[in-house]
């Protein structure tokens, strides 16, 4: 659902979404298991532009914005919003998938890792044809730069919540108080020393962006 000028019902502000602060031209993308659903809880009352469904639009890459959503406001408001996200260790967040894809309610599913060790799940991940359970996108590819030069304007690392906090109640003068929201189960994740080898050298890229976030 889209709420412009965000007083949706309490029950979609609980939500992942990408939401729009359209007086401080800043949009907050909504990357997949990067710890922001708190933040976007916290901000929704306070944004002017809500997406929490579909899940397509909710979690809009940057690909997708500059498609559908960036035309709207730069032929009708004449406006260009700076885009911000959230990106997570490559490993780290490959461990946020398996985990929660072994919450209970994944029992039964086609897509559970129950049963599968996080070694054979990131080796799933690697396949050019990925089995459901290990098809999760790419944090890269969410975020990657398009043609037109639209792309991410303030990139923040998931580890560094300190500088992401401060970004968001300096640029929008708010003081956020924040719960914890959709966690994962905690559990012990670990790759053998060949895979993290394998994976950090097929997927260079995604380790290159995430260190060069300062």
């Amino acid at each position: 659902m889209v709420y412009p000028n965000q007083k949706g019902p309490p029950a979609a502000q609980g939500k992942t979404q990408l939401i729009v602060f359209f007086k401080e031209r800043l949009a907050f993308l909504s990357v997949p298991k990067t710890g922001t659903t708190a933040y976007e809880k916290a901000l929704a009352p306070r944004a002017d532009m809500v997406i929490s469904d579909p899940p397509m639009l909710k979690h809009a890459p940057v690909y997708r914005y500059n498609r559908f959503i960036r035309p709207m406001f730069l032929k009708v408001c004449d406006a260009e919003l700076e885009l911000m996200a959230v990106m997570r260790e490559p490993i780290s967040w490959l461990g946020s998938w398996y985990r929660y894809r072994q919450r209970p309610f994944m029992k039964g599913k086609p897509n559970n890792t129950f049963g599968i060790t996080f070694d054979e799940f990131v080796l799933a991940y690697m396949k050019g044809d990925k089995p459901g359970f290990a098809d999760v996108g790419s944090q890269l590819k969410f975020m990657e730069t398009q043609p037109n030069g639209t792309g991410i304007t303030h990139h923040f690392r998931y580890e560094d919540q300190t500088r992401l906090r401060r970004f968001l109640e300096e640029r929008l003068d708010v003081m956020l108080t924040l719960g914890q929201e959709n966690v994962s189960p905690k559990m012990e994740l670990t790759l053998s020393p060949n895979v993290k080898k394998r994976f950090r050298r097929k997927f260079a890229a995604e380790f290159e962006l995430y260190e060069s976030i300062t």
